[in-house]
């Protein structure tokens, strides 16, 4: 052995096998320490007269899982991933990859680059780097055409999904799925079988790629097209691939590298690797470090309409026992069929057994009308009708039977929390837990955090978001918390784009171009029109302020019982069996008719315009919200918006998109809007602050 012994990868040989050990916990990552110990074995494995084929083993729970993550962004320092899988290409010596665990990006690279690969039965592969705006620069686009041929290729890279150790000797990814009890016999048994049988060298960059037929690609690209929304990274991966189809390996390694670092000058890939960190980021909080949480294995469900069916359903599938209040037999036996119903869609959709389904309906779930069943619980999640008062008399109720050190937790979107725990004798016990709907699919979970709330109280919050696969974030009391809040106020200058001249149709058309699944009016037709309604009712109840800009076409809409898509028309109109909905003419008739009473000239609104005017006023109040401190940090606010509102990933999150195009810019179109608006557009002073000694909300987030 001629590796340093503070080297991750070490060498040895066995009789005519050398077998080459990785060791770099907890994943193995190709980090610089990596390749540099990988390029001296092989160039000891090249040179040796003894060893006639190498076996690559990594020690722990995973094969190369791919790079090291604390390198991304800095400039990769030699050996090259590329090089030096070329180079283990051409080795002629056959190389062996032991695949176990999960074998990612450049992991699977590597092994795509060996000349035989096995499997362990449980192992997973996959390419996921479109996710992070970029495509596999190492080969892979290259090499697993090669394997697998054209679709699975395009597949497996343009979606990153995982592939397992079966599905991948179908493609032909690897070449056998062993039996052996370990890596290291599995390997040196199928070292031994490749020797034996005289196979010798095999290179993937000398195979033929299978499985190009006519127009593939081009129906990959349109597909992708509308399913991607503008992100550059499935396309690049698409053209990757038909370089492998037309090229030699030499030339489509070279376009690959093209593509590669077109995708790392953009400012998607900055966005995406931004998204990738926080959302790993966002639980970690100081005040939470060796806080334990209370236990979460018997919740109580107060209401159980769509929120509290969706919350128990959560809950149920990760295996919490849930007790559901409703306020007689009818509404309990209703909501008894909603989560059957969201359970069987789960069985459906391959998440699920039946058999599970049926144990939990018959022995975890139990619909209730007696709220003295909630004595025992661990926690309770009120989730009834958005009313203040009914949720105060509900509190009452909690106090007085739930046992001592049980959460008390309430689904308000925007109601005063701190008012709620005063109703009761234990408010440190109280809080927030804001679940957006569909709530067993949405990722996003609000831990909102009242004035008197215990830390414990807080770290159980964040530890049934992880129960539940979801991403939780911190928020403070205020109307609306982060995400309605921003909401609020994005939709407010949207609004007031369309009583100055933009239509509603054109500001979703230019926001969905953007990246959203659908514009600010079409979520208002899915969510239901009267919601809005009763926002606008509640606000001018309590008095708007002086300045605000109030409007009532989409109130006379509603009056007309037009509440969007459950029925039939709202801004779009929808029929049955359609998908979509088309531009309802009255909505255009309606706010003609507003201007016109309002003395409004209309103006026409370039589609750069709408998007200024509306990420202006998604960051203005996002930085607002960090000054209060409701949320803690920009990427509070960014994970927030990514992972509850639809905000287009590879844009990062609202904050992060202000950074990239530059506070100073953003800051310049506030004050140039708030000439006509200065109550609506005042600039935040963080960003005045910020701008002002040449920082960014980055530098908040470290």
């Amino acid at each position: 052995m001629n590796t340093s012994p503070l080297s991750p990868v070490s060498y040895e040989t066995r009789d005519d096998i050398a077998l080459i050990r990785v060791n770099n916990p907890p994943v193995n990552a190709l980090s610089h320490a990596v390749r540099v110990g990988l390029a001296d074995a092989f160039d000891q494995f090249d040179k040796s007269a003894d060893a006639k084929i190498a076996v690559i083993l990594c020690e722990g729970r995973t094969f190369f899982a791919g790079a090291d993550i604390k390198e991304f962004g800095k400039p990769i320092a030699e050996p090259w991933l590329p090089e030096q899988f070329s180079r283990i290409e051409a080795l002629d010596k056959p190389v062996v990859s032991v695949l176990h665990g999960t074998a990612l990006g450049g992991g699977l690279e590597f092994a795509l680059a060996t000349h035989w690969r096995i499997a362990m039965p449980g192992a997973k592969v996959g390419l996921p780097e479109v996710h992070l705006g970029i495509l596999p620069g190492a080969g892979g686009t290259q090499r697993l055409p090669r394997l697998a041929g054209v679709e699975k290729a395009l597949d497996m890279i343009t979606s990153g999904r995982h592939v397992g150790a079966a599905e991948a000797l179908e493609a032909g990814i690897v070449d056998e799925i062993s039996d052996a009890a370990d890596i290291e016999t599995a390997g040196m048994d199928f070292a031994r079988k490749i020797l034996d049988q005289n196979k010798g060298v095999r290179r993937t960059g000398d195979l033929t790629v299978a499985g190009v037929s006519d127009g593939i690609f081009d129906e990959w690209r349109s597909k992708l097209s509308r399913k991607t929304r503008g992100q550059l990274s499935p396309l690049h991966c698409i053209e990757a691939v038909r370089a492998a189809s037309e090229l030699p390996i030499i030339e489509g390694l070279k376009r690959e590298g093209e593509l590669f670092k077109e995708l790392m000058a953009s400012s998607q890939r900055e966005g995406l690797i931004h998204a990738f960190f926080i959302e790993r980021q966002v639980g970690k909080l100081p005040e939470l470090a060796g806080v334990a949480p209370r236990p979460t294995d018997h919740i109580g469900i107060i209401g159980g309409g769509t929120m509290g069916a969706g919350i128990a359903t959560a809950c149920l599938l990760s295996g919490v026992s849930i007790t559901l209040v409703e306020r007689d037999e009818a509404a309990a036996d209703k909501a008894q069929d909603t989560i059957a119903g969201y359970l069987a869609a789960s069985v459906k959709r391959g998440k699920l057994t039946a058999e599970k389904r049926s144990a939990i309906l018959d022995g975890a779930l139990n619909c209730v009308t007696d709220y003295s069943a909630l004595s025992d619980v661990d926690m309770v999640i009120e989730a009834v009708f958005e009313n203040m008062e009914v949720k105060k008399e509900v509190f009452a109720k909690l106090d007085a039977l739930c046992k001592p050190g049980a959460v008390l937790a309430t689904n308000t979107s925007y109601l005063d929390i701190n008012e709620i725990a005063a109703v009761t004798s234990r408010p440190a016990d109280v809080i927030g837990l804001h679940f957006f709907s569909p709530a067993h699919v949405m990722k996003l979970l609000e831990v909102v955090v009242p004035d008197a709330t215990a830390p414990e109280v807080v770290a159980t919050g964040f530890a049934l978001a992880k129960r539940l696969r979801k991403i939780a974030v911190r928020a403070g009391v205020c109307d609306g918390f982060i995400g309605n809040r921003i909401l609020a106020k994005y939709r407010t200058a949207a609004d007031h784009m369309v009583l100055d001249g933009a239509s509603p149709f054109q500001i979703d058309k230019v926001l969905t171009a953007f990246g959203f699944a659908m514009g600010p009016y079409e979520v208002a037709d899915l969510a239901g029109l009267d919601i809005g309604w009763a926002t606008r009712k509640r606000k001018r109840a309590e008095g708007m302020h002086p300045s605000a800009r109030d409007f009532t076409y989409a109130d006379k809409l509603c009056e007309s019982g037009h509440f969007g898509q459950k029925t039939g028309a709202g801004y779009y109109v929808y029929e049955k069996g359609k998908r979509g909905g088309t531009p309802n003419p009255q909505v255009l008739e309606l706010i003609e008719a507003e201007r016109a009473e309002k003395g409004i000239t209309p103006r026409d609104f370039t589609d750069a315009e709408i998007i200024r005017r509306y990420m202006g006023a998604m960051v203005n109040e996002s930085a607002n919200i960090v000054a209060e401190g409701i949320a803690r940090r920009p990427l509070d606010v960014d994970m927030t918006l990514l992972a509850g509102y639809g905000f287009p990933r590879y844009h990062g999150g609202p904050m992060k998109y202000a950074d990239i195009q530059g506070l100073a810019s953003i800051l310049a179109d506030l004050e140039e809007f708030a000439q006509t608006d200065a109550w609506f557009w005042e600039p935040a002073q963080l960003i005045k602050d910020l701008v002002a000694r040449g920082d960014d909300f980055a530098s908040l987030n470290r």
